[in-house]
């Protein structure tokens, strides 16, 4: 093909400029501890528990999204509403709202004096400065990573299967079991995992409603920022090592669900 020489070393460079350097230094930075080191940094109590906090919010967040994205692109794509485009466009909302602004927003709301949080409080459910203040964080922030995966299977599923299915007498669970699942599991993993991977890395939406405090409420990011402003670049670069190692097997994850559905619909057509 034309320009494919300047086309292909542009983007090496380019790459290699943006990613690949940056990643370099920070494997040389944690390379030049011991491994013993580098184990006591990452299994110190501190570290350990901030990765509890990250996956464990992470994943709880990404199970929510997975059921009420599934509802929200659902009914967006099967029903028709006033509305509608008005709740289409508000799915979409995170990806432009600068996530500092959420969290700040989220923590107002959800402090013991805001107006979700007053109520919530009184009952004995206290949000803010918890964890549970940073899975719906999260959740806030990977719904439209669900939605958006959704929304173009629903969009080419096959109604012609479904009314089959009734007519054979199938009710409307076996209908939604067998006939409309199935095609959906594939897409609905993969914003599960983009969700997740979404989830561990966020910073923004997440440090005002946390509280920060070690070994409760304190985040993986949030601690390797900490360890810079305290000039433990080793400590920090061992930290982020693990998690960039984690993103890369996440990556890997997604990839291999987005090759799955591929293969499924090739084999549907």
């Amino acid at each position: 093909m034309p320009g494919l020489g300047l086309s292909l070393g542009y983007a090496v460079f380019y790459l290699g400029l943006l990613v690949l350097l940056p990643l370099s230094a920070l494997l040389v930075n944690a390379g030049k501890m011991s491994g013993l080191e580098f184990i006591q940094i990452v299994t110190s109590p501190r570290a350990l528990a901030a990765f509890r906090v990250t996956f464990g919010t992470a994943a709880a967040a990404a199970a929510l999204n997975g059921v009420f994205g599934f509802l929200v692109a659902w009914a967006l794509i099967r029903y028709r509403f006033p509305g509608r485009r008005i709740v289409d466009g508000l799915v979409d909302l995170p990806f432009a709202l600068p996530t500092a602004v959420a969290g700040l927003t989220l923590t107002e709301l959800y402090s013991p004096s805001g107006w979700l949080g007053a109520p919530l409080a009184f009952v004995g459910l206290p949000v803010a400065f918890t964890r549970l203040g940073i899975v719906i964080a999260l959740v806030f922030i990977g719904l439209p990573f669900v939605v958006r995966t959704l929304q173009p299977v629903l969009e080419d599923l096959d109604r012609d299967m479904e009314e089959a299915a009734k007519t054979l007498g199938a009710s409307p669970f076996q209908i939604f079991r067998r006939v409309i699942l199935p095609p959906l599991v594939p897409p609905l993993l993969t914003g599960f995992a983009l969700a997740f991977a979404r989830g561990i890395g966020e910073y923004g939406s997440v440090v005002f409603i946390a509280g920060n405090m070690p070994l409760r409420t304190e985040i993986v990011p949030l601690l390797i920022m900490t360890k810079l402003e305290q000039y433990d670049v080793a400590g920090a670069s061992a930290l982020a090592v693990v998690m960039l190692g984690l993103s890369f097997a996440l990556l890997l994850t997604i990839n291999s669900f987005q090759a799955w559905t591929r293969r499924r619909q090739g084999a549907a057509t």
